[in-house]
């Protein structure tokens, strides 16, 4: 039935029309929605989640209850809880880039959360998940972002549902943002100080037909609305309930000294190119919020999913800046890492800028001050802006890392010097620049590509399960299989692969930067051979928990490493390694010698290397110098004979990590591990990364 509030409410009183979304009172709820082009704005309420038709239909007054392109009113009697869509009419006219259809139920751009499933109706419109009015109230008992220095922070990039989905996790609620919870010991034993979730704002979790069959968006980086958190991660589906659980994650994850880092997606959504549905911004105002070509009828796709979202419209500027304001006051956010974020470089034709808008937005609203903010600082048309993108405030995943240590340690001629740029925290992308180490996000895996397991073990993709013919993925992957494709019960080619995975373990740890370990790497996950596993919600993506156990070794290796991060400052540098003395010290900074023990050549850039790092000056916050640090590089396929420099045989040098030892004689947590010898020399195995420690002042026996 077709409301006019008016009619039945003469007297009602009308409260602010900002901000946007269903704000909730105790007296009632306002709704509030922007459309520029609508001539009439509907409001649908429902009474149950799986109602196809809704309640009652509420229409906002054109003279009356539109303030410029806001249309606002309000709803007296209604609580949170209360479900919603939106329908708007105007002109459908695609060639001028207007898309309006009057029987189109809208996802509410600023809903707080969604409840439901897709469905069609008896006419075969799509009904998306509805729209829930949301408290906001939440015990945070006394929780606030813990403000961890960027540099300081060891990340660990995670699935919610992948997570604890698997039946080996034991987890009480499997799958959820409770789940996680159930493994915070786990986080803590590992060491990461913070975890980086995959997407959590609200995406499609099944077709829009309603049905579970095709591709499944496992990933989750195809939202639909970006305010409210995905419902399919909650243990409780009641409408709104996902708010509080995932809030409880957060403050239950903080109180364990763990900071949370959002994935976040501004640059495309699930409505697709022209041929994709009608959900949400098409059937506001399609024009403000896509990028369109000049044939406005078809849509500017540099994300590869077939829309591009028009961040640097003033409009859309506004809605992101909400929402990440929103995600970390109202749910105490540490942080967010930007999905392909150089389409924010893009203006609203397309063409990359400098300075654009809402980059620098984000990174000078003081209300965000106190967050880390990651890009991903490419895009799907060929932007590739790693070393440039946005100002001092951004830091970047390191592509350039990734694939020169991957290299590296393949073996690949000529990589020395690009490996040990990459080590001292690559001033030759950050430092000009005016940035710190600690804006290079370093990895060897992330979600997108192979884990390290697979990393060692396949040189081809293998993404058949994936329904692309394997045509989906990167094939340019610098991996090695190590002499077999695949699983092998070769002790040999076993071994090797472990200490390989051991190598890119240490490397990424003993970086200048910050590190990022994928959820699993620490006890060998594998995706058999899939690079693109964005549709796999099934065991090929979920954590084996039966592996903790089996890989106890290196998991146990992982923990030393991140343990040794944590407590040497001269691996957390604030700026970059000079190679210089200062203030009258013994040694320069950073030093880097031959396997001879003289200094390193770089013209014969295939041998072996010896880094050495100086222990910091003066002593850090908690009082800690560290450790010189003496690390030994051998990737070649031969053993090597290193000789440590002679100004360094005055100190005692204990070893510290060997990964080629068996373990437990891989890694020597309390610095206990056997005496460099009197000669000063060692013999590093194959493939090999031996690292040795002096105290400070500490001299030779």
């Amino acid at each position: 039935m077709l409301k006019d509030m008016r009619a039945t409410h003469p007297n009602l009183q009308f409260s602010h029309q900002l901000p946007y979304g269903a704000i909730l009172s105790d007296q009632g709820v306002q709704f509030v929605v922007f459309s520029r082009s609508a001539f009439e704005v509907r409001l649908l309420l429902y009474n149950d989640i799986n109602d196809l038709e809704p309640a009652e239909v509420i229409r906002f007054d054109s003279d009356l209850d539109r303030w410029g392109d806001v249309w606002s009113i309000f709803v007296p009697g209604l609580k949170a809880g209360q479900l919603y869509h939106f329908q708007a009419s105007g002109p459908h006219d695609p060639l001028r880039g207007m898309r309006f259809n009057r029987e189109a139920r809208l996802v509410d751009p600023y809903a707080k959360a969604l409840a439901g499933r897709f469905a069609k109706n008896k006419s075969g419109v799509i009904v998306p998940p509805k729209c829930v009015v949301v408290n906001d109230f939440f015990d945070w008992e006394g929780d606030r972002h813990l403000r961890r220095d960027l540099a300081d922070s060891v990340i660990y990039e995670m699935h919610v549902r992948g997570f604890t989905q698997h039946s080996s996790s034991g987890a009480k609620n499997p799958g959820t943002y409770l789940g996680v919870i159930e493994k915070i010991p786990y986080l803590k034993s590992l060491g990461v100080t913070t975890v980086e979730l995959m997407p959590v704002h609200e995406f499609p979790k099944n077709n829009f037909d309603g049905s579970d069959g095709g591709i499944k968006n496992y990933w989750g980086y195809d939202p639909l609305a970006f305010f409210a958190p995905h419902s399919g991660y909650a243990s409780d589906q009641t409408p709104g309930a996902v708010v509080n659980e995932f809030k409880t994650m957060v403050k239950e994850l903080h109180a364990a000294g763990i900071e949370v880092i959002l994935d976040v997606v501004f640059n495309h959504t699930c409505e697709g190119n022209e041929k994709g549905p009608t959900l949400s911004f098409k059937g506001l105002e399609n024009s403000v919020y896509y990028m369109l070509e000049k044939d406005a009828q078809f849509y500017r796709n540099y994300s590869g999913c077939g829309n591009t979202v028009n961040g640097n419209h003033p409009v859309i500027r506004e809605m992101i800046f909400h929402c990440l304001r929103h995600w970390v006051h109202n749910y105490h956010i540490d942080g967010f890492r930007f999905d392909l974020a150089s389409i924010l470089s893009r203006d609203r034709n397309g063409n990359l800028v400098p300075n654009p808008p809402i980059v620098e937005l984000i990174a000078e609203d003081p209300m965000l001050a106190d967050t880390k903010i990651v890009a991903e600082a490419w895009d799907a048309a060929g932007a590739y802006q790693v070393g440039s993108f946005g100002c001092q405030r951004w830091a970047e995943w390191n592509g350039h890392y990734r694939d020169d240590v991957r290299r590296f340690w393949r073996g690949d001629a000529g990589m020395r010097g690009a490996f040990a740029t990459r080590l001292a925290g690559s001033a030759d992308l950050y430092q000009a620049g005016g940035r710190s180490p600690w804006a290079s996000i370093n990895f060897v895996t992330s979600h997108d590509g192979f884990t390290l397991n697979d990393l060692t073990s396949y040189s081809q993709k293998h993404n058949a399960a994936n329904g692309e013919e394997n045509r989906d993925g990167d094939n340019n992957n610098h991996s090695t299989n190590h002499g077999h494709e695949g699983p092998t019960a070769d002790p040999k080619i076993e071994r090797l692969r472990l200490q390989q995975i051991k190598n890119f373990i240490a490397t990424l740890m003993i970086s200048q930067g910050v590190p990022m370990l994928v959820a699993g790497d620490e006890v060998r996950r594998t995706q058999q051979g899939n690079n693109n596993a964005y549709c796999q919600d099934n065991e090929v993506s979920w954590f084996d928990w039966k592996l903790v156990e089996k890989n106890s070794d290196l998991f146990r290796f992982t923990k030393a490493l991140i343990q040794f991060r944590r407590n040497q400052p001269t691996l957390r540098r604030r700026h970059f390694l000079t190679g210089a003395t200062t203030n009258g010290s013994i040694h320069p900074d950073v030093s880097w010698y031959g396997h001879l023990g003289t200094a390193v050549n770089w013209h014969q850039s295939d041998l072996p290397m010896i880094c050495f790092l100086t222990a910091l000056e003066e002593a850090d916050e908690d009082g800690t110098r560290g450790h010189d640090i003496l690390a030994m590089f051998n990737s070649s396929s031969e053993p090597v004979e290193f000789m440590i420099p002679t100004a360094m045989k005055h100190q005692t040098w204990h070893l510290f990590c060997d990964t080629a030892g068996k373990s437990p004689q891989d890694v020597y947590p309390n610095f206990d591990g056997p005496q460099l010898s009197r000669n000063g020399i060692n013999k590093a195995q194959p493939k090999s990364l031996v690292i040795f420690v002096s105290r400070v002042g500490e001299p030779s026996l």
